[in-house]
């Protein structure tokens, strides 16, 4: 039985995906891990997802992707607690290494349940520091043996380049940006940016909000707040001041000289 989180239910929802995830790839598993908030220590049961990733020998083949695809749609009709919030990519060892944009389209369960091949972009460079430095391994090797080291300077392209690839275009399309939850999401996420663009290093979100907080400008204090005190059924309704911070955040990636991210 698992004993990795201080939470009883979390560990018996991990543990029975261990079991099923082995079961269904056999001799193609090499390890699973947790990174995002259970990793940082700081998981918020009203907010956070369950992140996981499940490292492979090879480039699973068809068959395979449609049984992991069958499992997870079985342990989600389960109806264990937290459940509803996992959220993992399958990822052959090779690639994992390093991040490669040329391949970058691996299995996926996304946090709504669904299962398919998801494009991996310049996220999962953060989230292969946080997997090596900080992520907890339910089985396996250590993933430092998995995982070459990700550079400070690759940590702010990453962090810049979410920001080009992702949010920038939210600027304009802001379909996304109506959710109270997303708007949460978005503010802490700048907050985050923000950090490695100061410390060329990674915070957990709620580390990287109050450090904005704690700067001399104030502006963003109250949006900051509101969204760290967001929880499921709670409200935002903070849309002009959101895109003002994404602008502002963006303006702030191009102030840095880091010419492979102004390339995206």
């Amino acid at each position: 039985m698992i004993h990795l989180t201080p939470d009883h239910e979390i560990n018996l929802l991990l543990h029975e995906l261990l079991l099923r995830v082995q079961s269904v790839l056999g001799a193609q598993f090499i390890g699973l891990y947790l990174h995002g908030s259970l990793a940082y220590g700081d998981f918020e049961p009203r907010r956070s997802d369950i992140d996981f990733l499940v490292v492979t020998k090879d480039a699973l083949p068809s068959d395979a992707i449609a049984a992991l695809q069958s499992m997870h749609a079985r342990l989600t009709a389960s109806g264990m607690k937290w459940v509803d919030v996992l959220e993992g990519s399958y990822i052959p060892q090779q690639a994992l290494r390093q991040f490669d944009p040329l391949d970058c389209h691996h299995p996926a369960l996304r946090v709504d349940g669904s299962f398919d091949i998801d494009g991996h972009g310049s996220e999962w460079i953060i989230q292969r520091y946080i997997i090596r430095e900080k992520g907890i391994t339910l089985a396996g090797p250590a993933p430092q043996t998995l995982i070459d080291i990700v550079t400070p300077q690759q940590l702010r392209d990453a962090a810049a380049g979410i920001l080009f690839e992702w949010w920038e275009p939210q600027l304009t399309d802001h379909s996304r940006l109506i959710s109270d939850e997303y708007q949460a999401y978005a503010v802490l996420t700048m907050c985050r940016a923000l950090y490695t663009f100061e410390f060329a290093t990674v915070g957990s979100k709620p580390v990287a909000a109050c450090w904005a907080q704690g700067t001399d400008d104030k502006r963003w204090s109250t949006l900051i707040d509101n969204a760290l005190r967001w929880h499921h059924g709670a409200t935002m309704d903070a849309l002009p001041e959101t895109l003002a911070f994404i602008r502002y955040t963006i303006r702030r990636a191009r102030e840095f000289d880091k010419p492979l991210a102004l390339q995206i």
